[in-house]
């Protein structure tokens, strides 16, 4: 799955699948990257993912052809800088409540006059193989902004927040925005089915894609399917190790009686 192909998928409104990379080991992100996923989610937020373990997770993601989008620890533009001189092919910012917060998170991706982005992109012009006028006039631009709901104020704004200008895309925190009402890990409850119906009518209607990042589970990811997601992160790196490790040895049960 190249990076134009992805974009297509957007576009096009055709789902995307993807996982989180927590772990940080190269290794396993490069056979992750060669699984067929369409894209890969590095979490910055909550691992120790950084510095040179996350340009070198960026690097294995490519080697098997997987775009990589970062999660930013936070909605900072000194968080931001270096994940976009690193050339991560997309950027997350989480806990979004305003449309000021998601005007913070598009400055922090743009040159001046727009933005406050600084002059450094390294890895993600090829080392210079890009002209510099042809980076920050279009290349740069390749590296998609996408803001997370996860917080019962984003989703009063919503209709002010899908206005800004250089936003790409959505995607839902569950959990978070569970906890912002009062009723963390209560996902499921119909009251926050009704919170995600109200802010998906306003993601529909405003023609962005839009997703979630959540666990599995098919009734649970149809619901989403049906309210017009279409970007999809389940899992993570551990996940899969813990449950392929833990559904081998309940299998040596039935064989080994």
């Amino acid at each position: 799955m190249s990076k134009e192909n992805l974009l297509k998928k957007l576009n096009d409104k055709k789902n995307v699948y993807g996982t989180i990379v927590c772990i940080g080991d190269t290794a396993v992100t490069e056979a992750l990257s060669l699984s067929g996923l369409d894209v890969l989610w590095v979490d910055c937020e909550h691992t120790l993912i950084s510095g040179t373990t996350l340009q070198n997770t960026l690097i294995a993601a490519k080697a098997g052809g997987t775009p990589a989008w970062v999660r930013v620890a936070w909605n900072d533009p000194v968080l931001a800088k270096p994940v976009l001189d690193m050339g991560a092919d997309g950027i997350i910012f989480p806990y979004i409540r305003s449309a000021e917060d998601a005007k913070k998170a598009v400055a922090a991706c743009e040159y001046p006059p727009k933005g406050v982005r600084g002059y450094g992109p390294m890895r993600a012009n090829l080392y210079g193989q890009i002209p510099q006028m042809e980076f920050v006039t279009q290349t740069y631009r390749e590296c998609l902004r996408v803001l997370q709901i996860e917080h019962i104020d984003a989703v009063n704004d919503l209709e002010n927040i899908v206005k800004v200008d250089g936003v790409d895309a959505f995607i839902f925190g569950p959990n978070d925005l569970s906890g912002s009402v009062g009723m963390i890990g209560q996902v499921k409850a119909k009251e926050m089915i009704e919170i995600y119906k109200r802010a998906a009518k306003v993601l529909r209607e405003s023609g962005k894609p839009f997703g979630v990042a959540t666990f599995y589970d098919e009734e649970w990811l149809k619901m989403w399917a049906d309210l017009g997601a279409t970007i999809f992160f389940v899992g993570s790196d551990y996940n899969f190790v813990y449950s392929g490790a833990r559904d081998m040895l309940a299998n040596f049960g039935k064989i080994f009686k």
